[in-house]
């Protein structure tokens, strides 16, 4: 069984513990267990359940510190993991941003487990994709998806006392949906970790709507326009912004949050009025664990305020020679927005292009966070407030800092992925050549 109990995970814990003899020792336990379905051509390909469990071990001398790890948890095995990490451990050089182990610590218990996710079963799963598959068939179409669920714990417990334990369930899914011709594609990707806000009929209509409605692109002039970006085209740039917010790299000066001659933006207006972005564990729509693998508490952060930068994440390594407390990062980061639907500020657009997501996004320059990439899977041209027609996908070069710069409105925030964002329409973004993809 891959999903242990808090108690049974403690237990293991604690034996493994008992058989270390190094200085201090840390150890974490986790597994999931769920399972799959993947379709291409309309056709399932294949479907499966997967069970996994494994545990690690960091033993330290000093400033030395080993590890090891195994996924057999007889007693043998489990006394031979540990002796195995005491001996690289004595082997390993000494680390010079070594940080002692964190002592007991109290975390919250965060809404991540959802019992109705953890009860799906392969018949679940198989209708679930028969909607999708039927408004696929039934439309004339060509699609390709996957759906995936799982459920999993994490567990980890040191020698100075600390112990956390977490369970959470996840439920995903995406699909492609082309028409036959090969000249038209939609695509949608969710997830949640509530099963009863997945609807893949719904996701898969709109797709499908897509396949048909970007046939027979026309290709217009690159350059710079007012783009309405989709929450999935949206969280596909800003989800590149959020690892700038590290404060280590922005002292030493290789991030967007560095200033020019030393020291870094914090503090200062970077981005639009309108821009707020936090990250809250205990999100319901969200969740997240509340505590990281260092065994840091991880609380509701503010990372911009009305378009100021308000916190860096601080390793307990660089708040310690920074002398500052230490601002883990957050897991479930949250853009806030307007109460517009996607609709409405399509029809409040005089001229544009709506965007459903980008792809293929690579970084160009990391000290202004300018990247670049490709539409994809529909997208279309704007006038007086109506979709008019689709156009060929674009390459753009764009920062995610200049862009919520150029923030005109903000839509209703919706989960993608693993953010809440809203829809943007943003001013003077960058198209810089046509693209051939579909």
């Amino acid at each position: 069984m891959a999903i242990l109990t808090k108690q049974q995970a403690q237990d293991i814990l604690k034996k493994v513990l008992s058989y270390s003899k190094s200085d201090s020792c840390e150890i974490s336990l986790r597994g999931s267990d769920g399972g799959n379905i993947r379709y291409a051509r309309n056709a399932v390909s294949t479907a499966g359940q997967i069970s996994t469990m494994s545990l690690a071990v960091s033993a330290t001398y000093g400033k030395k510190t080993g590890s090891a790890s195994i996924n057999e948890f007889d007693d043998a095995s489990l006394e031979k993991v540990v002796k195995r990490a005491e001996e690289l451990a004595m082997l390993a050089p000494e680390n010079p941003e070594f940080m002692p182990l964190l002592g007991p610590q109290e975390f919250p218990v965060s809404p991540t487990f959802n019992s109705k996710t953890a009860a799906i079963t392969p018949d679940t799963r198989a209708e679930m994709v028969g909607q999708s598959l039927k408004v696929i068939k039934d439309g004339k179409l060509e699609g390709a998806g996957f759906l995936e669920n799982s459920t999993s714990f994490n567990a980890i417990m040191n020698s100075k006392g600390l112990f956390a334990y977490n369970t959470d369930t996840d439920v995903s899914f995406s699909v492609t949906v082309r028409n036959q011709e090969g000249t038209g594609s939609g695509y949608v990707s969710q997830s949640f970790n509530n099963l009863d806000k997945m609807d893949t009929l719904a996701l898969s209509k709109i797709a499908a709507s897509k396949a048909n409605g970007s046939a027979a692109a026309k290709a217009i002039e690159p350059g710079k326009y007012t783009v309405i970006l989709e929450p999935l085209a949206a969280s596909d740039i800003i989800e590149n912004m959020f690892r700038g917010f590290d404060a280590r790299s922005a002292d030493e000066g290789r991030s967007f949050m560095s200033k020019k001659g030393g020291g870094t933006r914090l503090g200062e207006q970077l981005f639009s009025e309108n821009v707020n972005i936090y990250s809250d564990p205990m999100n319901p729509d969200l969740p997240s664990a509340t505590w990281n693998g260092d065994g840091q508490l991880l609380k509701k952060t503010k990372w911009v305020e009305n378009g100021v930068v308000k916190n860096l994440a601080y390793s307990r390594y660089w708040a310690d020679q920074k002398g500052v407390e230490p601002v883990p990062f957050g897991r479930s980061f949250v853009m806030e927005g307007g109460t517009q639907s996607l609709e409405e500020l399509i029809k409040g657009t005089e001229k544009g292009i709506l965007v459903t997501r980008f792809w293929y996004i690579r970084s160009v320059d990391p000290q202004t966070l300018l990247l670049t990439g490709l539409t994809r899977d529909g997208t279309f041209y704007i006038e007086n407030g109506e979709i008019k027609f689709p156009v060929k996908n674009f390459r753009f070069n764009e920062s995610p800092v200049i862009m919520l710069n150029n923030v005109e409105a903000l839509g209703k925030p919706v989960r993608s992925g693993n953010v809440i964002i809203p829809p943007m329409k943003i001013r003077d973004f960058t198209f810089t050549s046509l693209s051939d993809a579909v």
